[in-house]
Order: structure tokens, then sequence, then C-alpha cells
């Protein structure tokens, strides 16, 4: 291990003097947006001056440089000392502190990647560990480079299950390059937190979850100092610095006290900062900076224009389940582009991402049944545009994990869900397993895309166009096998439908996906027997819907329109069809989904038993004719 070398008196009383500068930094910007949390920030006040002047390596020129050192607030409401801490390293005048929480200012009251020096937005709590194990996996193990990552943890967050599923994530694969700070102030928002200063409860479960574990005076910047250096000199697992710090920290008359949660100081801010002013020695310019230059060692990668190696090699009519095509397609798309990544939740072999697994082992990360944690080491992967992430488990998982998902959308990430075993067509494994929330969940996620293929071919397309796709994408995919019904160079577009089955004289349009396209499929077949013609379209995606073409292709249809689904009728393609035809007249839809709490069976007993069956279908189209 290197030798540790104590920073000199005047460097030790330079951090400090940082440290009360930006207390001052977070009081005065907290009082002009006469909100915010001051005494949250002063708990950190020399952990960011070590942090970000003494230990950190990065470009004040470029903040997201691909071989720059991370941070992560994972307590993100302490926003204002991290502003003021590249505020004061002079990436922006300390002035645009003043501009907390504006309309018109970025400096939002928690952080999002609105700014050019956050990679992910924090604010709901218990998240941070997960990303920040993401970006430190990505770089000892894709990108074997030198920079190291660094996340702050509140102590009251630290009571989310989330917090330990990533703390175990980052011990199994002892991740080195991480070091994750406990801010242990003592106060939650309304009341002690539930271990407040027992200091040492918290050293012996980081310690049984693998981590370096050292306890620090959170305030005293020498001990800082050392024990960053030791997390830096760690290579056989991660370092927690536990550190031992009080709300409000050199706030007289407010220090340690309850009740001063998200509180600007109002009439006790003046008496506060001139308290602090005397307590700094130099109160000139910051001279200092991070102790030792960045090592420029991240390699260049392009993540643009990713294909299929192969185009797709199907005959039509072989039998063929999606999820099986996405793993196909995933390693496929692996073998053009070597930044291709999969997570997975222990589910691998029934979602197929093992094909990728077995392909490349070291881009395949396994995240156990632990699927916050899964999602938040996606984010976290995804930064910097280091890999093009793709995680999968069964559908219905991923609700367990909706919280991560929508602050991956605030967080601009590109991360790509598959969500395998959809809806009651998964037969005998029961509700518990089936997916019939999940297209409701990801159509609320702002910019997301959803792709739903119903054949091979359209899923292997599927998952190249969602490699290529900003923002949150979703795949959903079925566990049964349905029928090649496209030709293998079909062309296939992001909110274009496919009309699968056509006549001039169709009178009713047929809208289905997945294993129900095929039900509409046998249903207009059954129903030509009696003299009705049904035009049957697949919309490929949910989310952007074609809305031109059901319009167009319902209004050929007469204005008769029935959408089947295998999913909850709420918030599913349904309720996507009838909002695209809310602003239309003469126009009349029957609606077939699930409507009851599902239970074990084969599947087609399932699929009829409810009413989302060929038989189903031809009893609505029926009954729509005579309307």
């Amino acid at each position: 291990m290197p030798t540790y070398h104590k920073p000199e008196a005047k460097t030790i009383q330079e951090l400090k003097d940082i440290a009360h500068k930006l207390r001052i930094d977070s009081i005065n910007a907290t009082q002009a947006s006469k909100s915010g949390h001051p005494t949250s920030c002063a708990s950190i006040a020399e952990i960011m001056s070590v942090l970000f002047f003494n230990t950190m390596r990065y470009k004040i020129s470029a903040p997201r440089d691909a071989s720059s050192d991370r941070f992560i607030l994972s307590k993100g409401h302490a926003a204002p000392i991290l502003y003021a801490a590249w505020a004061e390293a002079g990436l922006f005048p300390v002035e645009d502190l003043m501009n907390l929480r504006k309309i018109d200012s970025d400096l939002e009251g928690h952080p999002t990647p609105r700014l050019n020096f956050i990679d992910v937005g924090t604010g709901s709590l218990g998240q941070g560990v997960a990303v920040a194990s993401g970006m430190a996996y990505v770089g000892k193990n894709i990108d074997k480079a030198d920079y190291r990552t660094y996340v702050l943890v509140g102590d009251g967050e630290s009571a989310e299950g989330s917090i330990w599923e990533s703390l175990h994530f980052a011990g199994y694969y002892k991740l080195s390059n991480l070091c994750v700070i406990f801010d242990v102030n003592r106060l939650g928002q309304s009341e002690p937190t539930s271990l407040q200063h027992q200091m040492e409860v918290y050293r012996k479960r980081l310690d049984a979850f693998g981590f370096n574990a050292i306890v620090v005076d959170g305030h005293d910047v020498e001990e800082l100092c050392k024990a960053f250096f030791e997390a830096s000199s760690t290579t056989d697992r991660p370092t927690a610095i536990i550190a031992k710090t009080f709300k409000g920290k050199h706030f007289p008359n407010i220090e340690d006290l309850e009740n001063w949660h998200g509180k600007p100081l109002g009439e006790a801010a003046a008496g506060v900062v001139e308290h602090l002013k005397k307590q700094i020695r130099n109160p000139g310019p910051i001279a200092l900076a991070p102790a030792s230059p960045q090592k420029e060692n991240a390699p260049k990668v392009s993540i643009k224009g990713i294909q299929l190696a192969t185009p797709p090699a199907y005959q039509k009519g072989e039998e063929i389940a999606t999820r099986l095509a996405y793993g196909t397609a995933l390693a496929k798309i692996a073998m053009n582009n070597d930044r291709v990544i999969a997570l997975d939740g222990d589910t691998k072999n029934s979602t197929y991402s093992d094909k990728l697994r077995k392909a490349f082992p070291e881009r395949f990360i396994e995240c156990f049944i632990a699927e916050q944690n899964l999602v938040g080491v996606a984010i976290g992967a995804a930064c910097r545009d280091r890999t093009v992430a793709f995680v999968s488990t069964f559908a219905t998982f991923f609700t367990r994990a909706f919280d991560q998902i929508r602050m991956g959308a605030i967080s601009q990430t590109n991360v790509n869900f598959v969500g395998s075993h959809c809806g009651v067509s998964i037969g005998e494994d029961g509700p518990s397993q089936m997916g019939l929330e999940d297209i409701a969940m990801f159509r609320a996620i702002p910019g997301s895309t959803i792709f739903y293929p119903s054949d091979a071919v359209s899923t292997e397309r599927a998952v190249e166009m969602a490699a290529n796709t900003s923002g949150v994408c979703f795949i959903r995919t079925s566990r049964p096998n349905t029928a090649v019904i496209y030709e293998n160079d079909e062309k296939f577009k992001i909110g274009q439908c496919k009309v699968v089955k056509e006549n001039p004289n169709d009178s009713v349009l047929l809208i289905g996906a997945g294993i129900t396209l095929y039900e509409a499929l046998n249903a207009a077949i059954e129903l030509e027997k009696s003299g009705i013609h049904c035009r049957v379209i697949d919309p490929f995606t949910v989310k952007p819907l074609d809305k031109e073409g059901i319009i167009k292709h319902g209004t050929q249809c007469g204005g008769r329109v029935v959408v089947v689904e295998d999913h909850y009728k709420q918030g599913g393609l349904g309720e996507a069809v009838l909002s695209a035809l809310a602003e239309q007249r003469n126009f009349v839809v029957k609606h077939l989904a699930v409507e009851q709490l599902p239970r074990s069976g084969p599947p087609a007993v399932l699929v009829d038993m409810f009413g989302i069956s060929a038989r189903s279908v031809v009893a609505a189209v029926q009954e729509i004719i005579k309307m």
C-alpha cells in the first residue's frame, strides 16, 4: 500500500476555509430562493471540500470527461452545496448560486442532468449507490480505466432497502474503485434516524457487506484526507467512509437541533454567516485544486449506428417465442458493437439474455434478484455514453423498480428494458408472475418508447432500434411460441403499424399485439366464413402509437375497431388506441383485455377464460357490426 503523507498545515487550513465558504454559499442560495436545505448542506461541508479540492480528479473544462472521477450526491436535497462546490472550483460564477430554484435556472431543488456536471438526477432517496455501482463496474471491468466513483449517502436514506441491495452488489463484485460516503448526521426530516450516531453499528454492517469500512469525524478534514487516501489505495474491495457529522454544523443555536430540515435560516441567516466568516483565515479566492491530475485512459467509444451483425433468418410460419428472438438479437448487436452490455436479475435462462452471456461473458452483469439495484446499475453503466445497456427480467418485476425507472427518465438515461412473461398467456405460473401492468407503467414514463413485437423478425428489429433510440425503451416479449409472419427483410419504423391482413371489403379493424395479434388473425379467418371481413394490424410500438394509421384504417373499416390485449384494461394498448381516437367522430371501439385477477392454468385456457381469445374477438365483432 502506498505511504500516506499528511497534507501541509496550510492545505488543511485552506480546506477548512473552503468548507465554511461552501456553508455560506448554501445559506445565501437558500435565502435567495426562500427554500432549500442549508442544514443538510452544512453536515457535509468538510466532505465536499476534501473531495472537490483535494481528492477527486476532474476537468473544469469538461465536467463529464470520460476519464474523470464520478460523484453522485444520493442525498439530492443537499444540492446547494454541490452547486457551490462546482462554482467555487470555477465552473461558473458563484453569483449564479443566487438563482437556485428559480424557474429560468437549471440549478433546481434537486440535481438533474440539465446541468453539465450532473450525471444522474437524484432526490428520490436510496438510489445513488446503485448508479455509482454501475459506473464503478464499467470503469473497472469494461473501460478498465483509472477513474474512481464517489457517492455521498444520507443516513436517513440508508433505511431504504435499495441501498443494501447495491452495497451487496458492490461488495460481491469487489468494486475497489467505488467509495461510498455515509453522512451520519443523526437527524432525519421529522425526527432522529433509527441509529442516530451508533457508528459501530454502521461499521459492522458495512464490514459484513464486504467493504473496507472506515469511521471518521466528518468535520475533521485531516481525517477525511487520510480516509480518502486509504480508499484509493484499497485494491481488493470497495470502501465505505462512515462520517459522524452534525446537521447545521457551525450554525449557532441550530446545530444538531430538530425541526430545521428543509428550511432556509430566515432571520438567523445573517448572524450565522457572520459567525462563519470569522472562522475563515483566508477569505480570498480559492487556490486549491485536486492533488493529482486525472489519467487520460478511458477509451474512446462509439455507441451510434448499432446494427444486427446478421439479419433475421427465419422461415415464415416457424414457431419462435419473442423472448428467444430477443436473446438472439441481443447477441447479434453485441457482436456488432463491443459496448453493448446485458444485465439481468437471475432470469437470464428465461429471458434468454444468457445468449449474450455465452457469447461475451465479460459484458454480462448478473444483478441477482434485486430489481431496484438492477435498474440503478444499468442507469449508472449507461452514463456518459459508456455502454448501451439492455436490462431484462420478467415484465411484472419491473413494477418494484418503477421509482428507479422514472428517475432514469429524469436522468435522461438511454437504458433499454426488456420484460418477458407478459400476460395471462404465461400459464401455470399464475398471477404473481404475469406482467399485466407493464405497458401502463412504461407509458407513464416521459419520453419512453414501447416496442411490442409479435414475431421473431419484428423482435430482432425492435432490439436493433432500441439500441439506437434515445430515452427509456421498453420491449415487451412473450413466453409462448408465435409464428413468424414477416419476411426477414421487412422494414419497421417506430410509430408505424403493420397491416397483416386486409381486404377491400373490410368492415372491422382488429388491433392486437404479441399473442393477441394471432387471436385477432384467427378470429378474422373464422369471421370470413360468415362473410364478415376484418382488417388486422400490428401496432409494433404502443408508444408512440401510429395514430394516423389507426385513424386511416379504422375509417376504411367503417369506424368499427376492436382492440384485444394480454394486459389489464387500464393503461395498455386499448387505452392508447382510445386516446388516439378521442377527437375522432363516428368511431366505436370494443376493448378486450384482462379485467379480473387471473389464476394458474394452461395458457390457451386462460386466454379464453379472461376474454382475449379468438372466440371473444369473434363475439365482439358480431356485436360491433350490429351497432
